[in-house]
């Protein structure tokens, strides 16, 4: 499955006024910034990945970008579930540093 930028804005995010919605960010899709993007040219599922590679990739194609700072306010304002965003990994609507592996965390041993 794949997934195009302009599918995932969700009617309403911005009416409020509180959050910031991707027209906001990107503005019209006329523009000459908004094709440019590297979110735009790159394969969306990258944003999205579950692996350390995957992320790492998706976070380094964000360093360039022009639109990253009001990106990365724009997920956060909208609590965005997952994926990487300005830039950042987001998971439940905050900043996380990496993704938890699924089953129990690495044994550590306690020094005495």
């Amino acid at each position: 499955m794949s997934v195009l930028y302009s599918e995932l804005q969700v009617p309403g995010w911005a009416e409020t006024g509180e959050k910031i919605g991707l027209y906001e960010v990107t503005g019209t899709y006329d523009s000459a910034i908004a094709f440019t993007l590297p979110c735009h040219n790159a394969d969306p599922e990258l944003f999205f990945s579950e692996s350390d590679e995957g992320i790492a990739q998706a976070k380094a194609l964000c360093g360039g970008c022009p639109v990253r700072n009001k990106c990365l306010d724009g997920a956060l304002s909208r609590e965005e579930p997952c994926g990487v965003w300005g830039g950042q990994l987001i998971e439940d609507g905050v900043i996380i540093e990496r993704k938890r592996r699924a089953g129990r965390p690495p044994r550590i041993a306690a020094f005495v």
